[in-house]
């Protein structure tokens, strides 16, 4: 019977120090900064991100992707929603997002008040993708010179999994 709850404890403890370890070196941790990705994440929000998913795939419109500007290392992590992926010709018109000529079907976003650099056609080029904020007239994305295409070598991987905040219980980022 000892033997038998030793094992059990045992097994326990390499489970979660096998978890700890992948989290460690496959993801990592950060806070959502800012209003820009709700209603999907909220400012403060702690969210976790898969840095071995893009390794093995590009990213993907509709991803939500953590990236730091420029690869400006003193500026805190950024957290976007990928619009439009290499190749793609974007363009933002009378408030609304048009990716190769085809304006965004999703009525779920606000009517954008500044198209910023994206006023004239932008085309991607070969490692670059187009991100917005979910809560587009409170964003800072690609639409600022600031920013612009973010470049793959600056995204650090897939937002995936969010802990709960006030407003939601942890879940999968969607």
């Amino acid at each position: 019977m000892l033997k038998e709850i030793l094992g059990m404890v045992f097994a326990g403890f390499a489970a979660v120090l096998l978890a700890v370890v992948l989290v460690f070196s496959v993801g990592m941790r950060t806070n959502v900064v800012g209003v820009s990705m709700e209603p999907t994440l909220y400012s403060g929000q702690k969210i976790l991100i898969n840095r071995f998913l893009y390794t093995l795939s590009p990213p993907e419109r509709g991803d939500i992707i953590v990236f730091k500007p420029g690869g400006n290392q003193n500026s805190h992590y950024y957290v976007k929603r990928v619009v439009a992926v290499p190749g793609e010709r974007v363009q933002i018109l009378e408030g609304r997002l048009y990716v190769d000529g085809i304006p965004e079907e999703d009525g779920s976003y606000d009517k954008m008040e500044e198209a910023g650099i994206a006023e004239h056609e932008i085309l991607l080029g070969s490692n670059e993708y187009f991100v917005l904020g979910d809560n587009r007239n409170s964003s800072e994305d690609s639409r600022s010179a600031s920013i612009g295409p973010v470049s793959r070598e600056n995204i650090y991987g897939k937002a995936w999994f969010h802990l709960s905040s006030t407003e939601t219980g942890p879940g999968l980022i969607q």
